[in-house]
């Protein structure tokens, strides 16, 4: 029901960084109550105090390079960023690599909470500024929660939802299945017992979605180890949290200097979608910039079609164009020191 991606590296792509760096980098650990989170904190050679960002990685377990495909797309993205002066804090899920606690039974409370913790350390360190928010996909969810509640500076949105994640998961959806071919009808059928589920979902009938995933997945035809795994994930805490979630009040409440970048090739969050619905919730607001870079997929990785194979086929991790647009914006209005 929801789209996964495979975590695991196969090997450097060509922008991921190879030492001697031009930069320092600290492994680092912080505490949001009972929970330890861990991280690499990047900074420049010259002397601070530096504008810093917090990179919000997106649904699913995830690690601080975000490695999905085969890419790692933080590590790249914190590179070109720290060597234009940028120090970059990027940091590991609850459950993930150094990182205690568990996601799958974590709410978007629980998650705004520790990037909050984040924002602290580095405002509580004497070598940063100021500090901003780099959310890429849910992590566009989570990021305006965290500026409404933390001291932010600024916000970027890279395939960050404006629209509830019941509509982003359906739209996915549609686009696999009609992607792998299925004939209208039994798509149809499948988007019909997604409604289904999300429906009692609503209304926190949890047992009938548990009941009504394992039909879907039965008649998917799911050995029975991956059908209740997959069962278990649809009715857990963190996803409940992710597709009822409505981002338009905490994006219309935003004050702080916004980008949002989307790609025109990007099936996981449509810019179709979110465009417009992000235009009219900043129509009023003083200082948001909404690009739309074209042939672009969800990792921001140039594509034709959009689909997943792409995504490991392509050796460019991100696009030059939106790391170009990424430093341009940010050095027009926040100077690295």
């Amino acid at each position: 029901m929801r789209v996964t991606v495979p975590g695991s590296s196969s090997g450097a792509r060509p922008q991921e960084p190879r030492p001697p760096l031009p930069y320092r980098s600290q492994d680092v650990a912080y505490r949001n109550g009972e929970v330890t989170l861990a991280g690499t904190l990047t900074l420049p050679a010259a002397p601070g105090p530096y504008t810093a960002l917090l990179f919000v990685t997106g649904s699913g377990p995830q690690d601080r390079d975000e490695t999905m495909f085969g890419h790692r797309p933080f590590l790249v993205l914190a590179d070109a960023l720290t060597r234009v002066g940028y120090a970059v804090l990027r940091v590991d899920d609850r459950g993930v690599g150094g990182s205690t606690g568990d996601l799958a039974g974590s709410d978007f409370d629980d998650l705004t909470g520790d990037i909050a913790a984040g924002v602290g350390f580095l405002t509580s360190r004497p070598d940063v500024l100021r500090v901003g928010l780099l959310g890429h996909s849910e992590g566009g969810f989570l990021a305006p929660l965290v500026a409404l509640r933390a001291e932010v500076a600024f916000v970027v949105l890279m395939a960050g939802p404006a629209v509830p994640g019941g509509q982003v998961l359906e739209a996915q959806n549609r686009f696999m299945l009609e992607a792998a071919g299925l004939p209208p009808g039994v798509v149809d059928a499948q988007l019909g017992a997604i409604r289904k589920v999300l429906g009692q979902l609503r209304a926190e009938d949890y047992g009938g979605a548990a009941a009504s995933a394992r039909e879907m997945f039965s008649a998917q035809g799911l050995p029975a180890e991956q059908l209740e795994a997959q069962v278990a994930q649809v009715t857990s805490r963190n996803l409940r949290a992710s597709v009822m979630y409505d981002p338009a009040p905490a994006l219309k409440a935003l004050t702080v200097p916004v980008l949002a970048v989307y790609g025109g090739n990007d099936r996981l969050v449509s810019a179709e979608q979110s465009v417009p619905a992000l235009q009219a919730l900043f129509a009023d607001h003083q200082d948001a910039t909404i690009r739309l870079v074209p042939g672009l997929n969800h990792l921001m990785q140039p594509g034709t079609t959009g689909q997943l194979s792409e995504y490991t086929a392509t050796e460019t991790t991100v696009s030059q164009d939106v790391l170009d647009l990424l430093t341009g914006w940010l050095q027009a209005r926040f100077p690295p020191r």
